[in-house]
């Protein structure tokens, strides 16, 4: 499988991670920053919050671990949070903004 590819099943997994508050996916959110795959297959996903301190993180981090942990070629995963740059809404997709009433 070519890394692209694997790419984008990691991103299709995580698109099944909802905030737990907005009921969105973390993806469509504009939460998800990074995804890297190295040799030893460790997944590391680079994301942010949508506010620091957020007290729902670690139910989060637990989800998107289980959700890419099903693919059969990852060993492992890393989840690193960032707050640079920042969140705000023009990180979203159209279909969040829409969805949360936004557009």
């Amino acid at each position: 499988m070519s890394q692209s590819s694997l790419t984008n099943q990691i991103r299709e997994k995580l698109r099944l991670v909802l905030d737990p508050e907005l009921g969105v996916s973390i993806v469509d959110l504009g939460l998800v920053y990074d995804i890297t795959v190295s040799s030893q297959k460790v997944c590391t996903i680079l994301m942010t919050l949508t506010t620091i301190g957020c007290p729902l993180y670690g139910q989060i981090q637990k989800e998107i671990e289980d959700r890419v942990m099903e693919i059969e070629t990852i060993e492992d995963v890393e989840v690193t949070l960032t707050f640079d740059p920042p969140w705000d809404v023009s990180k979203m997709t159209e279909e969040a903004r829409i969805q949360l009433g936004l557009d």
